[in-house]
């Protein structure tokens, strides 16, 4: 194989497949890229649950494949200077790289042993803007839980019913569900994506909105195919929870408050919550006013904030990190929250349905 390439193209393919190296692994093969050059230059990585095929602008001077440590070989291309980087392999899996004068020599490894990417079959596809996934994971991927034994918790919900696509993500305290419009109708579509996967495509896809994701489903894996990369993954086997029957259409108290104001208070308020302490953040709702309130070991905090507020008075506590995941993902400039009671889940809701925040209060002593 002979390949040249310029450096900075060659680097970002690097930074892409990088997202799929194992960091521990028994199968020392998968510490590896496996650079192909066939009709295009692709470089590939596999970690057993996620795998990463991506496409590297150059020239094919003689076709070929070699496998080289992942660490080492990034490494040494980001160290190049910028211009055309050289890579040659021959039959004993020896390697060149050559850089204006630098010139490196390493030992590869043998590409047969490297594992292919698993096949799908019976697709089901979905289009979705590179913008809106994007969107989408970032307004979500907060309530994951991760270090929970129930591995449906690590992950999200990807549904789709006709043209709509919603997302919900959960752990023991919270849950996120955010739903959008796609262009044209699907058949339905209903499985479980880790959380892992979808970090790493969120910090793949540009958030183009003219860009598009082709999003093809099957029965153990996902498939990401962007422009000149495709992400596979497997799916978290299991049935979703029922998120639907969690979210009452009753409640007490309804409170319309400027997201920024709300969220700077919470945060000014969080400065003093002691890690490990677990200390509530007080909310005091009467009429046209909320009283915020939290008292640590380090000390107490108040601040009072304008509301518009239907039904009930109340007081009810919360974990104050949570409040604050949920509004810094949110863009409306005013948010309605919704208590039932005051041992009851309070919701964050838009009047347009396209976003859920469901919160689980804490124990107060007052």
């Amino acid at each position: 194989m002979k390949i040249s390439c310029v450096k900075a193209e060659l680097l970002a393919g690097i930074n892409i497949a990088l997202r799929a190296v194992p960091s521990k692994t028994t199968l020392p093969i998968l510490e590896s890229f496996l650079i192909v050059a066939d009709e295009i230059i692709t470089i590939t990585t596999n970690d057993k649950d996620m795998g990463i095929e991506t496409a590297v602008s150059g020239n094919i001077m003689e076709q070929g494949k070699i496998a080289v440590d992942a660490r080492v070989f990034s490494e040494i291309v980001r160290k190049l200077p910028d211009d055309e980087v050289v890579i040659e392999s021959d039959s004993n899996q020896k390697i060149r790289i050559t850089c204006e004068e630098s010139v490196f020599n390493l030992n590869g490894k043998n590409p047969d042993e490297f594992p292919e990417l698993p096949r799908t079959e019976n697709e089901k596809k979905i289009i979705v803007s590179q913008f809106i996934l994007r969107e989408l994971i970032r307004q979500t991927i907060f309530s994951i839980s991760q270090n929970d034994n129930n591995s449906m918790m690590r992950g999200e919900l990807f549904e789709v019913e006709g043209n709509i696509l919603k997302v919900v993500s959960l752990d023991s305290h919270r849950i996120s569900i955010r739903k959008e419009e796609l262009a044209n109708s699907y058949d339905h579509i209903k499985v479980i994506v880790p959380g892992k996967t979808l970090n790493e495509i969120s910090k793949i896809i540009n958030g183009d909105k003219d860009s598009i994701v082709e999003i093809a489903f099957d029965k153990n894996f996902v498939k990401f195919n962007l422009e000149g990369t495709m992400v596979l993954s497997r799916l978290i086997e299991g049935e979703f929870f029922n998120v639907e029957q969690m979210i009452s259409s009753d409640y007490e108290t309804e409170v319309t408050i400027n997201k920024n104001d709300f969220l700077n208070s919470i945060d000014r308020a969080f400065t003093l919550a002691k890690e490990g302490e677990k200390k509530p953040i007080i909310l005091e709702i009467t009429e046209n006013r909320l009283a915020l309130g939290i008292s640590t070991s380090l000390g107490s905090m108040n601040a009072d904030l304008p509301i518009t507020k239907t039904g009930k008075d109340m007081v009810i506590g919360f974990n104050p990190k949570f409040f604050i995941d949920a509004l810094r993902v949110i863009d409306n400039e005013e948010v309605n929250i919704y208590f039932v009671n005051s041992t009851a889940p309070c919701f964050i809701r838009d009047n347009e349905g396209r976003y859920v925040y469901i919160i689980l209060p804490v124990n107060i002593n007052r």
